[in-house]
């Protein structure tokens, strides 16, 4: 019989899970959302991002519940189980899979984009390649030492985003802001409308990812006290950051010159300072403290989700392996990054109606939100009912309003995503689908090998 652990170490604190439940997160203020500018315009953007930030703040309100009863590294996969069974359990494992697997290459890219800028010399996808190594291995090393430096880095990136909008507040004007700003239709009407559900993506990368703090609960010393802290101070502070960093921007200057780049603050910032100023290079050099902070935090995230998934057997049992010396689930750590590597690799090689790869899948990460948060909740319903004695130390309020608020949204968000991104969505459902029924399968059969191997009884 292995004598080989099969729980995580406990060893995170309330800070620890809070410079989590951010630092996944935290990038989403520096690159990716100005995109929303461009469909929507500054006030069709900040109307998505209002919606979307309601709707994630009612599902991590509600979603608490769950994590703190049910305090698994297997975080959705594992209430879905509880609560809908393996298949349900199943597809909301994947689910958070393609969320936390398929975002961090679009984020190495970024960090190896940005390094190539400072050093011609280093080939992007190098710098990206080696950003996972070193990450990767943060990982590996132990979960303590790895969420400290995520505590860390966060809190830079935190304290850069407060300098850059001091810096640019006297430069404010809210004619900047509010010029064109339902963006190519000059007035509020339909084509705004339709403007805001396309902006929809681009809001949620502001929050995409919070969620994987549940995957770190079963390393929390005290989940059930630990996690509320976390989870809600976390959406506070984004949803502050988020709001504060578009304001600033977009009132800074001519908006609309941002709308189409990958570094808007530095770009809004140069307005104000000038080329050579000591501000500007101080946020383009700590601004990658964001882009660190999500993908070391998002690498912890999917090794967790691996991890819980081998340990209930939908997976190859090696994934379930925890290092015998750091107590950290290497095997997952390694095999999710060998995916996002070769998917970095594969960028200039596969084109979905005219986007890289690495852009297909980002979206396919937010599908695989979304349909994440949809089971979370429903599951968040079923369990109330099915299990009313169910220690909860936390309770969502309001509920069932709440829940339902969460709920009603992420259905709408998916909607949404659906009708702008069809063909994508048409892949992610092949790929859900193929997954399900192969991975479920391969667990039906382990389960009668296991049956059949059992020694028969002596007569």
């Amino acid at each position: 019989m292995s004598n080989a652990p099969t729980h995580l170490h406990k060893s995170l604190s309330t800070f620890h899970l809070w410079g989590i439940a951010v630092g996944l997160v935290i990038s989403g203020e520096y690159f990716g959302w100005s995109y929303g500018w461009g469909t929507a315009g500054t006030l069709g953007f900040l109307v998505a991002t209002a919606f979307v930030a309601i709707v994630y703040t009612s599902f991590i309100f509600s979603f608490t519940e769950l994590t703190c009863a049910i305090p698994q590294a297997g975080g959705p996969f594992a209430y879905s189980q509880r609560a809908l069974g393996r298949w349900g359990g199943l597809i909301a494992g994947l689910a958070t899979l393609v969320e936390f697997i398929f975002a961090p290459p679009a984020i190495a890219l970024a960090i190896g984009a940005y390094l190539n800028v400072q050093f011609p010399a280093i080939p992007p996808k190098m710098a990206a390649l080696g950003a996972y190594i070193i990450f990767m291995t943060l990982n590996i090393v132990g979960v303590h030492i790895a969420a400290t430096f995520e505590l860390f880095i966060t809190l830079a990136a935190i304290i850069e985003l407060f300098v850059f909008m001091g810096v640019v507040a006297p430069a404010f004007s809210w004619d900047n802001f509010l010029h064109n700003a339902w963006g190519s239709t000059p007035h509020f009407g339909w084509n705004a409308i339709g403007g805001i559900f396309a902006a929809i993506p681009f809001a949620i990368w502001f929050f995409l990812a919070i969620e994987g703090v549940a995957m770190a609960a079963e390393e929390a010393r005290n989940p059930r006290r630990a996690i509320p802290v976390a989870y809600i101070a976390g959406v506070l502070t984004l949803v502050s950051l988020a709001f504060g960093v578009m304001l600033f921007a977009g009132g800074a200057g001519d908006w609309q010159s941002l709308a189409n780049l990958n570094d808007p603050l530095p770009q809004a910032m140069k307005r104000v300072v000038g080329d050579h100023s000591g501000w500007l290079h101080m946020l383009v050099w700590l601004g990658m403290f964001g882009l660190i902070a999500s993908l070391h935090g998002i690498i912890m995230g999917y090794a967790r989700q691996i991890f819980a998934m081998a340990r209930a057997g939908f997976l190859p049992a090696f994934l379930g392996k925890i290092h015998p010396r750091f107590q950290t689930p290497y095997t997952a750590t390694i095999a999710g990054g060998v995916i996002g590597i070769a998917a970095i690799f594969s960028d200039d090689i596969i084109s979905i109606q005219g986007q890289s790869l690495t852009a297909t899948l980002v979206t396919m990460s937010v599908f695989g939100s979304l349909t994440m948060y949809i089971l979370s909740m429903v599951s968040l319903f079923r369990l109330r009912r099915t299990e009313p004695d169910m220690h909860r130390s936390y309770k969502a309020p309001l509920y069932p309003v709440l829940p339902g608020m969460a709920l009603c949204g992420a259905v709408v968000l998916l909607a949404a995503v659906i009708y702008y991104n069809a063909q994508v969505c048409l892949i992610y459902g092949a790929v859900m689908t193929i997954l399900s029924v192969v991975l479920m399968r391969s667990y039906r059969n382990a389960d009668r090998r296991e049956i059949t191997s059992e020694p028969r009884p002596e007569h």
